[in-house]
């Protein structure tokens, strides 16, 4: 039984995992300009005021500005600037911002 219920648990994080992969990474990019301001123009921010979101899981940015919409985030900027996206412009901007270079693989050192 309790192989069942693993079995049923792993193919229902397939396919929620399959729902989020639909974003479209070149419309995200052309999406993105309101964006640049505070995340920067590949999603790593120009200062330490705002998050980077570059190299983010797909699913987690996607899932973040839907909570931004329904309130269950509170920041009134990005309430503001999600208020008038549409569902797929949240997964085309999160494609986009997921195919970017993360945090990990960016020197933010400034050293060369």
């Amino acid at each position: 039984m309790k192989r069942l219920i693993y079995i049923v648990l792993l193919v229902s994080n397939f396919c929620v995992a399959a729902a989020f992969a639909n974003g479209d990474i070149a419309a995200g990019k052309e999406k993105s300009q309101t964006c640049v301001a505070c995340h920067g123009e590949t999603g790593v921010s120009p200062t330490a005021q705002f998050p980077i979101i570059a190299g983010q899981y797909e699913d987690y940015l996607y899932q973040s500005l839907k909570d931004y919409k329904a309130g269950n985030r509170k920041n009134p900027i990005m309430a503001g600037i999600v208020a008038a996206l549409n569902d797929q412009d949240m997964r085309d901007l999160a494609a986009y911002y997921a195919s970017q270079e993360g945090l990990f693989a960016i020197d933010l050192s400034g050293k060369k």
